[in-house]
Order: structure tokens, then sequence, then C-alpha cells
């Protein structure tokens, strides 16, 4: 793989720039300085490794070579549309939920705001990281991670949640640079819906834990459970508390833990 083969091989998307990188610090990190020096719109960054991948709340993102998806696509928004952080994370999710329930048969789910799940294992996250003028996004690099092989997964010693791939769940090989392909695919076909209704509802019909009992735990905060109902205009997480009242989270630095397993 190199970057002539990718762009040959992903030249029927509508893409801007493709570049890949056999070892990169951060597709996200390469983004924004592309984004800055002025790469249009739907631009990507790919790498075959990840020396320091990261996630939200600067997290690390373990991406070893021959092994994962590492990719960071440039998102500059239409002047005519608002768009937000919130919103480009949920697609970015989606997107990859769509190609493993529609493409793997695998029962993708999103554990809110941005991670994919299957089988209670996370498989892959989004970081979506803008750049703001005024108070609209500027641009936008949109970050996702794919466990693919067996081999992506770290030791359950390292990580604060129980993690699978792609591989483990589908129980056969897969063509890494195909997904690829079929998840950039499916973030295109969402990404002018985006700023619609449908897209919070297909989100939320793909919500893991939806109904059930969760926590959440915020730096500094004390932990709140209550039962997710869905999501707001906003992408705002919808949490009823034990007493009824509906409480809303933003993303932030948040963690959502189940706690009712029934």
């Amino acid at each position: 793989m190199d970057t002539n083969f990718l762009q040959e091989y992903l030249a029927d998307l509508p893409l801007g720039q493709v570049v890949f990188f056999p070892v990169l610090g951060s597709t996200n990190t390469e983004g924004k300085q592309r984004a800055e020096e002025g790469a249009p719109h739907l631009s990507l960054v790919a790498a075959d490794e990840q020396t320091a991948g990261r996630g939200r709340m600067d997290r690390s993102w373990y991406s070893p070579t021959g092994a994962a998806l590492a990719f960071s696509l440039v998102i500059r928004p239409d002047q005519n549309r608002a768009i937000s952080t919130a919103r480009l994370t949920g697609l970015g999710a989606l997107a990859v939920c769509d190609i493993l329930q529609s493409g793997y048969g695998l029962p993708a789910k999103i554990k809110w705001p941005n991670d994919v799940l299957v089988s209670g294992g996370k498989l892959a996250g989004v970081l979506v990281e803008a750049q703001w003028q005024g108070d609209e996004i500027h641009s936008a690099v949109l970050g996702i991670g794919i466990n693919v092989a067996r081999k992506s997964v770290p030791s359950q010693g390292e990580l604060d949640f129980p993690a699978t791939s792609v591989e483990s769940v589908f129980e056969a090989p897969v063509d890494r640079w195909l997904l690829l392909k079929q998840v950039l695919g499916a973030l295109l076909t969402r990404l002018p819906q985006l700023d619609q209704d449908r897209f919070i509802d297909d989100w939320q019909s793909n919500l893991a834990y939806r109904g059930k009992t969760v926590q959440i735990l915020r730096d500094g905060a004390e932990p709140e459970i209550g039962r997710i109902q869905g999501l707001n205009h906003a992408g705002y997480l919808r949490l009823s508390s034990p007493g009824g009242e509906e409480k809303l989270f933003q993303s932030g630095d948040v963690k959502l833990r189940q706690v009712d397993r029934t």
C-alpha cells in the first residue's frame, strides 16, 4: 500500500486529497495541519500504523502495523448549513455501524458519544477536532480508528473498557482497505443528512443501552445514574433520572458505563 495505490483504489469516491503513510504519529494531527494549509473538503489521511493515536480525553488509541484502520477526513461545512462536532461524531460512528451491520452482518451499536460496540466489546472509536471562526466551524477533522485484526486489540490490562476486533466477531479475515472504502462510502452517503431530523433518528435507533440504566462519570462531579431515553436534536444524551427528571449531557469529558444488564 502507498499513496498512489490508495488514490487509485478510492478514485470512484468524490474525495479531496488522498495521502497514505506507512507510519504516522496521528492521522488527526496530520489532518489538522493539512486543513490549516488549505486541504480541500473530504481530503483523506490514512496510516498503516499510528504511534501517537488518540481518542477522546487524550486517551491513547492503539494502531499497530498491518492490523487496524486509522484515518481522518477533512470536512469543510457548507456555509449555509450549521453543523456541530456532536453530529460529526455521530456521523463517524453511524457510518461504521452501517457497514458492520449491512456488509458483515454484525450487531454493531454506538456507545454514546463516539464508540462502536459489537457483543459488548469496543472495536471502533471516533474523534472530531474542529477549527472555529467565531461561533461557527471553519473546518473539522473526523478521525476514525477501527480494530480489524485480532492483534490490533491491546491486552485487557491496558484497557478501561472491553475491546474486540472486526475479525474476532466476524470470525473470518477482513480486507482492511475494502473496509476503509466501505466506511468512506457510508460517510459520504450520510453527510448530506447531517442537519436533518432523520439523522438523529437513525443515530438513536443504533444507540447501545437505550432503555437501560447507565452511569455517567465526569471529572470533578458526582456520578449520575439514569435510564437512556435517546438523543435531543443536537446529539446530546437524554437521561431519565431515578426520580423521573430528564437530564441532558454533552459529550465533553464524559464516561458512560452500563449499570442495568438485564
